[in-house]
């Protein structure tokens, strides 16, 4: 009797561990709501920036030719150092053309004799005709040789000025002022009229060229036009910044002068032109970079952090919750990406709430536990942020049960030094169960049946 009063006992508090343990696992089965971040929108005055690579053109690049041919004497200038506009570049020998200047000058003194010669024939020549001693005829011949001497007068000093201007010309001066590039020809050449000599870029301003694609230019301008972009009523009142390779910004402003009307049926875009100060000579024609054109706002604009953005097969959508914490899905429209994230087209208004971490963990109809999401610069300096990165778990302040596990003071000794940093073992109530896990210290063990039947024969043997 004692060995069955053992086994019954031994049972009932197995039945009584396995009801705790079940009583447990069902209230494991309800998790906490998930811990997220929240953020409340609201509308604001949004700046609108375009970004575009550009390439660097000079204002204005001039080709320095030989006007005159002959023997390039010499070279006046440094290559690729800054000249004025007036300052000697070449010379060319000059001999030729002081001869034609001195010629030229001969002819016009005959022209003018032979014009002085006949001046004096026509005054004989109407004065013997008043006596009537000379006919009309001689007077008209005397009138004649007179104005054809007054033409060829005319025509020597044209001689004498275009042998002048060869004579000008055999010295190069700068056209304009700008940096000069290399000696295209060496003193000594032989040179032709028209020959190259050098170039002249001028560098201040500065021409930077870019193009549109032509469906984001006519999206600016149906912007502007129905009133969602404001501050700028055409190109040319946005603001233009440049941003170097290295992603340095220029100290210089400037203004787009020039856009195309017309579209480049090879690449589908349309041509700008942006002008820029240039007086350290920074920028340099070829050089590559990139363009940010400023001046416009989107007014109450909605904005969203970009990893509270999510995808389905719907399309884009985010969490919003209610005033109880329940969390449902917004779709939404995206109109463009920003530096703080992506403009909402429609879907949200100022005051909703959504979630802007932990989104991984949000279940629609299901609360969470908001926290309302903080700018890391807020806090001190030097101060550690308690945020944690998505998907990292948040450490307990203190050791928590396992599911299913009654508290340390709920069970034997053994359990009690496991909780002390033994792995804790766990048997199944009934092997192949799928109950839920009890502590091996709730199951009557192979030595307690043995001491219960031993105990018993020695009563039954009394």
């Amino acid at each position: 009797m004692q060995v069955f009063s053992t086994i019954l006992r031994a049972a009932a508090g197995f039945a009584l561990g396995f009801a705790a343990q079940s009583a447990l696992a069902q209230g494991a089965g309800s998790p906490p709501p998930p811990k997220v971040e929240v953020e409340t929108v609201s509308a604001r005055d949004l700046p609108v920036t375009y970004e575009y690579p550009g390439r660097i053109a000079a204002s204005r690049e001039v080709e320095v030719r030989a006007r005159v041919g002959g023997i390039l004497l010499t070279r006046e200038f440094e290559e690729g150092s800054r000249v004025s506009e007036g300052d000697l570049l070449f010379t060319i020998d000059p001999a030729r053309y002081q001869a034609d200047v001195a010629l030229a000058r001969a002819k016009v003194v005959q022209a003018q004799a032979q014009l002085t010669q006949a001046q004096r024939t026509e005054e004989r020549s109407r004065a013997l005709a008043q006596r009537g001693a000379s006919s009309q005829a001689a007077l008209d011949d005397a009138l004649s040789a007179r104005e054809l001497a007054e033409a060829q007068v005319e025509a020597a000093e044209a001689e004498l000025r275009t042998a002048e201007l060869s004579l000008d010309y055999a010295t190069v001066e700068a056209p304009v002022g700008g940096i000069t590039s290399l000696e295209q020809v060496p003193e000594g050449s032989l040179l032709n009229t028209g020959d190259l000599l050098t170039k002249i870029s001028q560098l201040d301003p500065v021409y930077v060229n870019f193009s549109a694609a032509d469906k984001e230019a006519a999206s600016i301008r149906e912007l502007v036009e129905n009133g969602t972009l404001r501050g700028a009523s055409s190109p040319e009142d946005l603001t233009v910044e440049i941003i170097f390779g290295s992603g340095e910004t220029y100290g210089e402003t400037g203004k787009v002068d020039f856009t195309s009307t017309s579209i480049d049926t090879q690449t589908g875009t349309i041509l700008s032109r942006a002008v820029m100060p240039n007086p350290a000579s920074r920028l340099l024609p070829g050089q590559f970079v990139r363009l940010k054109l400023t001046g416009l706002s989107i007014e109450d604009a909605i904005t969203i952090p970009a990893e509270a953005l999510m995808q389905g097969p719907q399309g884009m959508f985010v969490y919003t919750l209610d005033d109880k914490n329940v969390a449902a899905v917004a779709p939404i429209t995206v109109q463009r990406q920003v530096e703080a994230g992506y403009v909402v087209g429609s879907g949200l208004k100022a005051g909703d709430r959504i979630v802007t971490k932990g989104v991984v963990k949000v279940r629609p109809g299901t609360p969470v536990d908001p926290s309302e999401a903080q700018d890391p610069s807020e806090g001190p300096a030097g101060e550690a942020s308690d945020e944690k990165p998505d998907g990292a778990a948040a450490a307990p302040t203190a050791p928590a049960a396992e599911a299913g596990t009654p508290p340390a003071e709920e069970r034997g000794e053994t359990d009690k030094a496991a909780d002390a940093g033994e792995p804790r073992k766990i048997a199944l109530a009934e092997k192949g169960a799928g109950g839920p896990p009890v502590p091996r210290a709730a199951l009557p063990d192979g030595e307690d049946a043995r001491r219960a039947t031993a105990s018993g024969a020695d009563e039954a043997n009394r």
